[in-house]
């Protein structure tokens, strides 16, 4: 698995990350900062790489788009510390691993963590 940090979180999670033996990437270490959601989602798709972000946008795209990659990490906890959220993810990471291999959105709230199979289909 390869991580792909979005600007709307510290690039300490992906030292942290990469600390651990993780493959993590920063959108500032690729030129992608200001880069638009979809351009984002597309880089993930080609990379083959699974985005984590605080930014829910990411959810709605691969919704509208109806595609089963990329993987998407969603925080939605008060809790924003990079430590905080490095150590939500390798507490987890292997229980949700096939599911993100497999192309999904993981939300981590306060509470608990959902998981939403990719593509997202809605009614027609």
């Amino acid at each position: 698995m390869h991580f792909l940090i979005d600007n709307a979180l510290s690039p300490r999670l992906a030292d942290l990350l990469l600390q651990s033996g993780y493959a993590a990437t920063h959108v500032r270490e690729i030129g992608l900062q200001r880069a638009s959601d979809a351009v984002i989602v597309e880089y993930a798709t080609n990379e083959n790489m699974i985005i984590i972000s605080a930014d829910t946008d990411f959810g709605a795209i691969l919704a509208r788009y109806r595609t089963s990659k990329p993987s998407f990490i969603l925080f939605r906890t008060s809790h924003k510390s990079p430590k905080y959220q490095f150590d939500l993810l390798r507490r987890n990471l292997e229980k949700f691993e096939s599911d993100l291999e497999a192309g999904c959105v993981l939300v981590f709230d306060d509470r608990r963590a959902r998981v939403r199979m990719l593509p997202i289909l809605g009614e027609s």
